[in-house]
């Protein structure tokens, strides 16, 4: 059950509170920052917190490259690539870390309250690598749904090619499921006949970046289907004001009920 089951609930509420899901560059961070500046929404980071939980010395909430440098990618170290046990065990990290920085979402609710009106959560493009969606007792999404409203940003083709396109400008490090990226690995080295130390890790991660993209769609889909709402990333463009954003929200409490 959403914790705003009727677009009145929505607008009435004293406190509103949202957790944004779905690819990277859909426009999760444009409207977080976007309502924080306004004073009245608190705008909770999860890969931030992600960041905090295992190289706090090193990330701050403007510059996330460290997360991501600390990830890597596999293959040929002298193409920058880490072997793959390693990349294993990294990737094993950070989703320690993300669930624990999801579950950490309601205590950011608590104390946001004491200077914020409302409250949106701008989770990791991987949220759907770490739950379960078509599990009604998933502990990640039964808690973060108890204290936010899911809001799936979902894209079209166009948009696709538009973020294979920027990912390839500049390939970054990425958070897989364990099963799904072995799998993953041992396709890419199988189709090319080559071994581990011969992979191009810029070269594998966009590989990967396209397959993940089709991997994920049906998890975010039933995420915002059992969880929560969706929205159109082309609606999500046109949002200018926070007003926009609460009208969004109730427009698709709406065509969800």
């Amino acid at each position: 059950m959403m914790i705003y089951e009727t677009a009145n609930d929505w607008n009435n509420a004293t406190h509103k509170k949202v957790a944004l899901l779905g690819m990277s560059g859909l426009g999760k961070t444009y409207l977080s920052d976007m309502l924080q500046s306004g004073g009245e929404w608190f705008h909770y980071n999860v890969d931030y917190r992600i960041g905090t939980h295992y190289i706090p010395s090193d990330v701050t909430f403007e510059n996330l490259t460290p997360l991501s440098n600390y990830l890597g990618k596999p293959g040929n170290p002298d193409k920058g690539g880490i072997p793959f046990e390693e990349y294993i065990k990294r990737q094993r990290e950070h989703r320690a870390a993300e669930i624990a920085s999801l579950n950490d979402t309601a205590l950011f609710v608590d104390k946001a309250q004491e200077t914020c009106a409302h409250f949106i959560c701008d989770t990791s493009g991987s949220i759907c690598e770490v739950a379960t969606p078509d599990d009604p007792n998933d502990p990640v999404l039964t808690a973060l749904s108890a204290a936010v409203l899911p809001v799936w940003i979902r894209g079209n083709g166009n948009h696709t090619e538009e973020l294979v396109r920027r990912f390839a400008t500049a390939p970054k490090p990425m958070y897989y499921n364990e099963e799904f990226l072995r799998t993953k690995w041992a396709q890419y080295l199988s189709e090319r006949g080559i071994t581990e130390a011969e992979v191009n890790p810029d070269e594998f991660i966009l590989w990967g970046y396209r397959e993940q993209l089709e991997h994920r769609l049906p998890l975010y889909a039933a995420i915002a289907e059992k969880w929560g709402v969706t929205v159109e990333a082309n609606e999500v463009a046109t949002i200018r004001t926070a007003t926009d954003f609460t009208a969004l929200i109730a427009k698709a409490i709406d065509r969800n009920t």
